[in-house]
C-alpha cells in the first residue's frame, strides 16, 4: 500500500507524483492543507519531522525527502525504470538530481514566495510572523530571511540568475539531440526538475529559457506524456488561485540591472 502525503502545488510533490504516473503505481493521494498547516502538526511530524511535503508511506513505513522518495520507488518497483542500469549513467543522473537540489530547486522558492505566499504573512503581527517561522523545522531561516514584505530585488536577481544558468547547463546536455538529460531513457533526473520549469512558467518567467531552444524542446516533450498530464492541470498551478500573479513578476531587467 503506498500512499502520498503530499500538497498539489507543492513542486516537491509534484516530482515524486510525475515518478508515480510514470510507472502507473497505484496510490493513496493524502493532501496536506498549507493553510491549516496540517504540515506541521504532530501527527504529521511524527511521519516527517522536517516538517515539509512530501512523505511516502509504503505499507506503514515512512520515506522522506522527494528525491529520495523517486529513488525508492525506482528501486522497489523496478517496472517502468527510471533509473540508468549503467553505472556511470546512473552517476551521471545522480550528479544532475545534486545540482537541481542546490540550485534551481532553492532559486523557485523565492519568486513562488514574493508573488504569491507572502501575502499571507502580511497580516501577521511580529510576534505571529516569528512563531510561524520559528514553528518550520526547515524553513526558519527562509522566512526568516523574506520577513513580512518578501525578498529583495537581489534575492530575487540572485534566483533568476541561477535558475538561467540551470536552463543553459541543460541545454548543452541535450545539443547532442538527446530526448533526455540522459539519453534514450526518460530517468528521474527529468521528473525532478520539469516541476521547477513548469512553476516558473506558471510565474511568467518563461522567458528565462527562451533562448536555450534545446532546453525548451526538452519541456515541451515532457508534457506531451500521458505522466505530465496526469500530474499537472488547473488546480496544481499557483495562477488558478492567485488572479493577481504577474502582477509583480520580475523584469527582464532585473538581471542586467543587478549585475555585478
Amino acid at each position: 500500500m503506498l500512499t502520498l502525503y503530499n500538497n498539489a502545488y507543492s513542486t516537491c510533490s509534484q516530482k515524486v507524483r510525475l515518478c508515480l504516473h510514470e510507472k502507473a503505481l497505484d496510490w493513496d493521494d493524502r493532501q496536506i492543507n498549507f493553510r491549516l498547516q496540517e504540515h506541521l502538526a504532530p501527527e504529521y511530524l511524527k511521519l516527517n519531522p522536517n516538517g515539509v511535503v512530501p512523505t511516502l508511506v509504503h505499507d506503514g513505513s515512512p520515506v522522506v525527502d522527494s528525491s529520495v522518495i523517486m529513488e525508492y520507488l525506482d528501486e522497489v518497483f523496478p517496472d517502468t525504470p527510471m533509473t540508468p542500469r549503467d553505472p556511470v549513467a546512473r552517476g551521471q543522473m545522480r550528479a544532475w538530481m545534486r545540482y537541481f537540489e542546490e540550485v534551481p530547486t532553492v532559486a523557485v522558492r523565492f519568486p513562488s514566495f514574493n508573488q504569491a505566499f507572502v501575502r499571507h504573512f502580511r497580516e501577521l503581527d511580529e510576534t505571529e510572523f516569528n512563531g510561524a517561522a520559528d514553528a518550520r523545522p526547515l524553513r526558519k531561516h527562509f522566512f526568516q530571511q523574506m520577513g513580512q514584505q518578501g525578498f529583495s530585488k537581489r534575492d530575487v536577481r540572485n534566483a533568476l540568475e541561477r535558475f538561467r544558468n540551470t536552463a543553459v547547463r541543460m541545454d548543452t546536455a541535450l545539443q547532442d539531440g538527446r530526448p533526455w538529460l540522459l539519453g534514450d531513457q526518460l530517468t528521474i533526473a527529468d521528473a525532478c526538475v520539469a516541476p521547477l520549469f513548469d512553476r516558473m512558467d506558471d510565474l511568467g518567467l518563461a522567458w528565462l529559457w527562451e533562448r536555450q531552444l534545446h532546453t525548451a524542446g526538452w519541456l515541451d516533450r515532457y508534457r506531451a506524456r500521458p505522466a505530465y498530464g496526469a500530474t499537472f492541470y488547473e488546480r496544481t498551478r499557483l495562477s488558478s488561485i492567485y488572479p493577481d500573479l504577474h502582477d509583480t513578476v520580475p523584469g527582464r531587467d532585473l538581471l542586467e540591472e543587478m549585475a555585478p
